[in-house]
């Protein structure tokens, strides 16, 4: 019966742990140089809600200034929030629909948002309650 002499495998090992154990200390490890900035003075803004009712040709803008919604034509969407998210640089936009409305609707408004190069678009959603 023939048996793998593990001997000289062992001694291997424990000489490339040696040699591994003196190098380590020797090599150079990176310095990241991260930025440094003092605390943001600028207070995160509210987002823009669009909320999206069944009618075809009108949703809802909430700017977040005032609690009450507009209503705005679905042809003037684009615009309106192009404006609030210029004076606002970096403002996301959440879009909030009840679950009857229709799913196809909400995604015309997103891609409605998309074509017309608003970024940050998001879902609005509540959590469940238990």
């Amino acid at each position: 019966m023939s048996q793998i002499n593990v001997v000289p495998y062992i001694d291997v090992m424990l000489v490339l742990l040696v040699i591994f154990m003196v190098t380590a200390p020797m090599i150079n490890t990176g310095v990241v140089d991260l930025p440094s900035v003092g605390k943001s003075s600028a207070v995160p803004s509210l987002p823009v809600e669009i909320i999206v009712s069944d009618d075809r040709r009108v949703v809802q803008l909430k700017d977040g200034t005032t609690a009450s919604a507009r209503a705005v034509n679905i042809d003037q969407l684009a615009q309106r929030v192009h404006e609030l998210q210029t004076q606002t640089p970096g403002r996301a936009v959440v879009i909030a629909a009840s679950p009857s409305v229709n799913y196809g609707r909400v995604m015309e408004v997103m891609d409605l948002l998309q074509r017309a190069d608003i970024e940050k678009i998001g879902l609005l959603t509540r959590p469940r309650s238990n």
